[in-house]
């Protein structure tokens, strides 16, 4: 039956295919076969020029014209004359009136924030922020991620007459500075390997030091009269740099002990030292024995486990350092015999893991109660929190206009004003009522 079946199946016509049917299609390069030999025009390549998305400025001087001019010229050279004649702040021994830890609460308990305090002066991240001395007027400082340096002047009625914004660098300004010598002298420092001063009874961006082949990561004044600079890159290196000399080189270039410097800081009193923070240590340095091969640190600070942010001494005796570490922990050392030994004082829990999009956390010491420290905050509802040496908790200076994390703080050095600056280029100041 089996054998039947075949023979008819083979007998049994196929129907004939009709002559105009299309056929299916099929990829010749599943058949393995040629393509036709027709040559395709060829196209001439023509080289593709990419743009530098961050463009290095023209050495030199640059012209103070604001990017955010309006035809109001007379209010922008009004704000150049205000801050160009502000006299030095008053000098005052912060030492002996250091207030006591209760009537410091006290007046921090009266700062506030409103809607007026809050502005946007930049169009990226801020990563720096500096207060102006004066103790009349306010002025905040600003740095940004994109090279902007904003300048906010809240003495104005209206918030956008009183805020400009400039273009002095091409990438992230890292450190800005009023210069303690003459407060008409803003200082930045950037990614690009610039450092400029901008000096508001010029109008003018001075080139101070650039060096195109070194990216600078920090600077503080190693004199007291700002001449001359200690200048930290990230590949380790320290330059000095010296204002009072023609051109803009440096004078020396030291080699560290580190392979990455983050922040370089002076000791407020024997300014021969400096401490210097890079990937997992703390060195203090002796500047009077560096030099160009490989200088050695006097004492090393080896209890982080994790990336430092920063180190920097208490602003009015040295006595003490602030460091704060990606391990979760603010800590405090004593520096009081600086040359000898720095022991651990404190470990301050603290979450300091801001992420990718946030700018890092960074401890600053309160110039007028030097015990205390002021760093942001992951916390909510959103603060900045002041902490003693100690380790206990002083103050959390919070708001309803506060909606965001104020990742970069710096306090007035006289004055119950302070401005923090977030991830999305806006200024928060928290002041005393009737500040202005």
């Amino acid at each position: 039956m089996q054998s039947f079946l075949l023979l008819f199946s083979c007998l049994r016509k196929k129907p004939k295919k009709k002559e105009n049917e299309i056929g299916c299609r099929r990829s010749m390069r599943l058949l393995k076969v040629s393509p036709s030999e027709v040559s395709l025009p060829v196209t001439p390549t023509q080289p593709v020029l990419v743009e530098d998305e961050n463009p290095l400025l023209p050495p030199g001087p640059l012209e103070m014209i604001p990017e955010n001019a309006n035809d109001n010229h007379e209010l922008f050279k009004g704000f150049l004359q205000t801050w160009g004649e502000m006299n030095k702040t008053s000098s005052k021994n912060y030492l002996e009136e250091l207030p006591n830890i209760k009537s410091y609460k006290a007046n921090l308990n009266d700062m506030v924030i409103s809607e007026d305090t809050v502005h946007k002066v930049t169009k990226s991240s801020i990563s720096s922020v500096a207060l102006h001395p004066s103790e009349t007027g306010i002025l905040v400082a600003a740095g940004s991620k994109s090279g902007q340096i904003g300048l906010w002047d809240l003495t104005q009625q209206h918030k956008e007459d009183g805020t400009y914004v400039f273009y002095p660098h091409s990438q992230p300004v890292s450190c800005l500075y009023f210069s303690p010598a003459n407060p008409v002298h803003l200082l930045s420092l950037s990614y690009d390997g610039t450092l400029r001063c901008g000096d508001f009874s010029r109008a003018v961006f001075d080139e101070v030091y650039r060096n195109e082949s070194r990216s600078f990561s920090s600077f503080d004044f190693l004199t007291e009269d700002a001449a001359t600079l200690l200048v930290a890159h990230w590949d380790g290196t320290l330059s000095l740099v010296d204002r009072r000399t023609s051109g803009t080189s440096y004078e020396k270039l030291i080699s560290s002990s580190m392979t990455k410097i983050r922040t370089v800081h002076v000791h407020p009193v024997h300014r021969q030292y400096f401490i210097t923070a890079g990937l997992r240590d703390v060195h203090v340095y002796d500047a009077r024995h560096l030099n160009s091969r490989a200088s050695q640190p006097l004492i090393s600070l080896t209890e982080h486990t994790k990336s430092i942010a920063s180190a920097y001494f208490s602003p009015v005796t040295g006595n003490r350092v602030v460091s704060t570490c990606a391990d979760c922990k603010l800590r405090i050392f004593d520096s009081s015999c600086v040359s000898s030994q720095i022991p651990l004082l404190t470990s301050i829990r603290h979450n300091t893991i801001t992420g990718r999009w946030l700018t890092r956390f960074q401890a600053v010491w309160d110039p007028k109660q030097e015990d205390c420290i002021i760093v942001g905050s992951m916390a909510q509802p959103r603060r900045v929190e002041v902490f003693h040496e100690t380790g206990k908790a002083v103050h959390s200076l919070r708001g309803e206009c506060l909606g965001s994390v104020c990742s970069i703080n710096a306090m007035h050095p006289t004055r119950y004003v302070l401005a923090g600056g977030n991830s999305s280029g806006r200024l928060h100041v928290f002041m005393k009522p009737g500040s202005f």
